[in-house]
């Protein structure tokens, strides 16, 4: 937790009471989804998925002609949300920019690849790991192993079918790849086709506001800030947001 930097009330959509958060991440991270960066920092889960679905239909709503960056740094998780959001990226009308920073593995990469075609980008040092479904959505007893099987086997040729189309690899390729474990550096993920570009330096193949810009080029007045619904009911809301967003760019300078 960030010392000295106060916390603000935020009420989480379903609930009723408010609950206190740090006011230094509450403005940063509304600040980076304001200029459409999203991240994904962990295990692909329902809850998860939800939250980057709607953030990217919520985005498409709002302006459907500037790009999504998605920034990936996940160890995998669950088949279906991780579809679910692949899916979702393919819906929406602004093309999403997936970005690999650290690692994606197992579902992290199956939405790595999801990113549109041109603008899927992997930090140099990242590593990525394809393999094959090796879990169900749902518990199975003894007598239904055979029905999960056969389920896993559709869940293997969805994946690997967007592999081959996202990729440009031969069915055989991708196929003897998921059959077990391939990690792969930023490098070796580029000629693979997962990755389109590896950012080894700012060259202008990929363009983004830096963080510092983001904070330097604010055109919005603190008071947008302070009326966010989600403060509703705080009395000192105003004098709150106005001193964690000095304070932030006091950070960032």
């Amino acid at each position: 937790m960030t010392i000295g930097v106060p916390k603000v009330p935020f009420r989480i959509p379903g609930e009723e009471d408010s609950v206190w958060v740090d006011g230094y991440n509450f403005v940063l991270i509304n600040r980076l989804h304001r200029e459409r960066i999203l991240f994904l920092g962990q295990q692909v889960d329902s809850e998860i998925a939800n939250q980057l679905m709607g953030l990217m239909i919520y985005l498409t709503i709002e302006d459907d002609t500037k790009d999504v960056y998605l920034f990936i740094n996940s160890p995998g998780g669950w088949v279906t949300p991780g579809i679910a959001m692949y899916d979702t990226m393919q819906f929406v009308q602004p093309d999403v920019h997936t970005i690999c920073m650290g690692l994606a593995a197992s579902m992290g990469s199956f939405v790595l690849v999801g990113g549109e075609i041109t603008k899927r980008l992997a930090f140099p040092h990242a590593w990525v790991m394809i393999h094959q479904p090796a879990s169900s959505f749902y518990e199975a007893q003894t007598g239904e192993f055979v029905l999960e099987a056969e389920e896993l086997l559709k869940l293997r040729e969805t994946l690997t079918r967007v592999y081959v189309q996202r990729t440009g690899n031969p069915l055989w390729v991708v196929s003897e790849d998921m059959e077990r474990d391939v990690f792969m550096s930023a490098t070796q993920a580029q000629a693979h086709g997962i990755v389109d570009l590896v950012a080894v330096e700012n060259t202008g193949d990929f363009t983004m506001p830096t963080i510092k810009q983001l904070i330097r080029n604010t055109r919005q007045p603190i008071r947008n800030v302070t009326k966010s619904p989600a403060l509703r009911g705080c009395p000192q809301r105003r004098g709150t947001c106005t001193r964690v967003y000095v304070r932030l760019v006091q950070i960032m300078n």
